[in-house]
């Protein structure tokens, strides 16, 4: 499975390596606002590059190397992507699995271990990793460290990256929208209106189904947790009993899929293509190519032009897309969904553009603007208007 999941993405990783990072520069500028030092001193990092074979990677993952779906396999797909985009050896990746993101000790230590290891370059994949990546980056200057997610950095040998993932949840609720019967679209949520990251997807899922049936509503359960999978379910369950007939998501694993083909229902896969686990009901997924970023960071080390900078990428730069639409999709969806990426592409439409109402009966934005990359990653705490959060 893991070989015949590598071939399957390794076009997507070498298109993604040849045109991709040559649009790396608009990724990771106008981001002053974005990237905070938080308060860390500065450190100083040797730029002459460091030679190919002497490169060693470490690798932080919130759950195991057994799943085939989500979050983490995602980012272990990236990983391999880099890893044949760049020809290093296997010798010279180093995982740390099961690093739960609550516990700082559990954290220090898999950090200890890899730089023990003797890795040089560190990616820590989920967002409560952050505090203590930020700390041992103090500590071991010649190290670089590399957060997923999250808000700090140093300007030197600590960075974040992330992605405009907003996109993409747009166009599959254009799916989503086109294809529901009840009106009733649920969301399996990991976090509540405090993380602007599920926050900012859901309402950009929102939105795109809006576009094409406003009578649609999204229905939202939040679980707590990033990763739950009884939780998930649960969540799943209660979403299918009250009518919903699409269940998108925004947590690790692919049970909102399976357990909306069981019901005979529709869903929006996340992270990885879940049409794999869930053949008869997922419409699309919402995808991360993480290789992407793995390649251009990993040979901006080699090449010796690491600037410290965070990344933030999207539909243009090849981090973010959508799966291929299943042929159960409404007969219009892939015209709709083209339309509206073409537009993205050519930077006519930012999803979030002018005057947006909320669920409340507020205003966000203004006539002729559209919102920074700073408020949409760390200051949305809203609900579009057709979204409810159920208890």
């Amino acid at each position: 499975m893991r070989k015949l999941c590598i071939t399957n993405f390794l076009l997507i990783f070498l298109f993604t390596f040849l045109t991709g990072c040559s649009n790396q520069t608009s990724a990771i500028t106008n981001m002053d606002d974005y990237a905070t030092n938080e308060g860390y001193e500065s450190v100083t990092t040797s730029n002459k590059g460091i030679p190919k074979e002497q490169i060693k990677i470490g690798i932080l993952l919130i759950s195991d190397s057994t799943i085939t779906a989500g979050y983490t396999y995602t980012h272990d797909l990236g990983i391999q992507g880099m890893q044949n985009n760049l020809g290093l050896s296997n010798e010279q990746i180093v995982y740390k699995w099961n690093v739960p993101d609550t516990n700082q000790a559990a954290i220090k230590n898999a950090l200890q271990e890899c730089i023990d290891e003797g890795c040089n370059i560190i990616f820590a994949t989920s967002f409560g990793y952050m505090e203590t990546m930020a700390e041992m980056a103090e500590q071991y200057p010649d190290i670089y460290f590399s957060h997923a997610s999250g808000h700090m950095s140093n300007g030197k040998n600590f960075n974040n990256y992330f992605g405009r993932i907003y996109q993409a949840r747009y166009l599959s609720g254009i799916a989503a929208g086109l294809k529901t019967q009840s009106n009733k679209l649920g969301y399996v949520a990991a976090q509540g209106s405090d993380s602007s990251e599920v926050t900012g997807g859901i309402d950009a899922f929102a939105m795109g189904a809006y576009s094409v049936n406003p009578n649609a509503k999204i229905y939202v359960k939040v679980t707590g947790s990033w990763d739950d999978p009884e939780a998930e379910k649960a969540a799943t369950h209660f979403l299918i009993d009250y009518g919903c007939d699409v269940i998108a998501q925004h947590c690790d694993s692919a049970f909102p899929q399976i357990l909306a083909q069981e019901a005979g229902v529709w869903g929006i896969g996340y992270n990885s293509d879940m049409s794999k686990e869930a053949p008869n009901a997922t419409l699309t997924s919402v995808l991360w190519n993480w290789s992407a970023y793995y390649t251009h960071a990993v040979q901006s080390i080699i090449d010796g032009t690491w600037d410290g900078e965070n990344y933030l990428g999207g539909i243009n730069e090849g981090l973010v897309s959508l799966s291929p639409l299943t042929d159960f999709n409404a007969p219009n969806a892939n015209e709709k969904i083209n339309e509206a990426q073409k537009s993205m592409v050519e930077g006519t439409f930012n999803v979030f553009d002018g005057e947006i109402e909320t669920n409340t009966g507020e205003i966000i934005g203004k006539p002729n603007s559209t919102l920074d990359d700073t408020t949409i990653l760390r200051g949305i705490n809203w609900y579009f208007k057709n979204v409810v959060i159920l208890q």
